[in-house]
């Protein structure tokens, strides 16, 4: 099974003697053997077994085999949220000294745990902008473990040269960890272009219809056995129900993330227009500043639009009340439309220093678009900035 959406659809693991179309649940904690050396064998990983749901599980072993499959990795393994994906792989592979160079434009709690938890542990780290890729090698020191990036980045819709980090990180041998959440795998696969390790918080898009948390990390055998040993004893396990539920989500993605990217790419088009916008930002736009590189890198520009209102955070939180039937949430990647004010929201801890480093300006807007049609999506856009 080489195409994308077979691997969706036709990947399962585990059948029972009901010969069952579609993989039941295993609501277990844990599991039997036939006999003590049979239980022996298993402890000792002699035999592939499933011993307890913590570990391992059916449904979870057929989510993780989907997302590695599509992704083109060795192995993988899944949490409860994309953040406990993010938190144990960078705490599985780094030790008391370790440096982490990072791309500036981070999920809110990455930065919070490189600026606050990491120090703990003697763990520090050294951003770059967006702009300053090709400048990153002078950043690295003699310390610096591992290379981490998000593209396109949140909230902020920057794109970064996934091809040039790759050859930076096999240069100086650092491990390269992608955060590929807004792209997902049907668009964009890191590790064609270098990537060691790759981390989806399936909250979003995988999922898609705001059911569910999940996350997952992928990539080279040897690099997730050490992140399997440290969740197999700090615990951070996705449960059966939601990797059931987010397996099945797999089979739908590439229908749905077409029409997302479609109903993006549209409305991106039409706010150009639109006075009282500025900046809008869209990975398949051609005024985005890294639409080149999107096209090399991604099938299509993803589902979400940021864009800058003339005003500032008043005309932000302005525009949030007016909206009728977009959804006011903090979350993306839902079948329904969400608009998100980051600078008093996601972003709001940050120091504005901080924020204005990545480009969270004070009007900047996020909309992750959904599945409604694609003009009534633009009225409420429109409507909710006129009033």
């Amino acid at each position: 099974m080489e195409h994308f959406e077979t691997q969706a659809i036709r990947t399962q693991t585990e059948r029972t003697q009901f010969q069952e179309h579609s993989v039941p649940l295993y609501l277990t904690s844990s599991y039997v053997f036939e006999d003590a050396e049979d239980m022996r064998a298993g402890f000792a990983e002699e035999k592939e077994r499933n011993i307890y749901s913590r570990f391992t599980n059916p449904n979870t072993s057929e989510f993780v085999e989907k997302i590695a499959k599509m992704e083109g990795a060795e192995s993988g393994y899944a949490f409860a949220t994309g953040m406990a994906a993010v938190f144990s792989t960078f705490a599985a592979l780094l030790n008391s000294g370790d440096h982490i160079l990072s791309s500036r434009s981070v999920f809110g709690s990455t930065h919070g745990l490189f600026t606050r938890y990491f120090p703990k542990w003697n763990i520090s780290h050294t951003y770059f902008g967006v702009d300053e890729v090709e400048d990153i090698e002078e950043l690295i020191k003699p310390e610096t473990k591992i290379l981490f990036a998000e593209t396109p980045t949140n909230p902020g819709v920057d794109v970064i040269d996934l091809e040039l980090l790759g050859k930076i990180a096999k240069k100086h041998n650092l491990i390269l960890i992608i955060d590929n959440c807004f792209a997902t795998p049907y668009l964009q696969q890191p590790i064609k272009f270098g990537a060691d390790l790759v981390i989806h918080s399936a909250t979003k898009l995988i999922d898609g219809q705001g059911r569910v948390l999940g996350g997952v990390t992928v990539g080279k055998a040897d690099l997730i056995r050490e992140i399997y040993l440290f969740s197999r004893n700090t615990g951070p396990a996705l449960s059966p129900f939601n990797a059931w539920v987010l397996s099945k989500s797999l089979e739908t993605l590439a229908v749905r993330v077409e029409k997302h990217c479609k109903n993006a790419l549209k409305i991106a088009e039409e706010l150009e227009k639109v006075e009282g916008i500025e900046n809008v930002k869209y990975p398949f736009l051609k005024s985005h500043p890294k639409y080149d590189i999107a096209k090399k890198q991604m099938k299509l520009g993803g589902n979400i639009i940021a864009f800058e209102l003339v005003g500032g955070i008043e005309a932000g939180r302005n525009f949030i009340n007016n909206l009728q039937f977009c959804s006011r949430s903090a979350n993306l990647g839902d079948t329904r439309t969400i608009v998100t004010h980051p600078a008093s929201t996601t972003h709001s801890k940050l120091e504005e220093e901080d924020r204005l480093k990545v480009g969270i300006t004070d009007g900047l807007v996020r909309v992750s678009i959904g599945l409604e049609h694609t003009d009534d999506i633009l009225n409420d856009l429109k409507n909710a900035l006129n009033k």
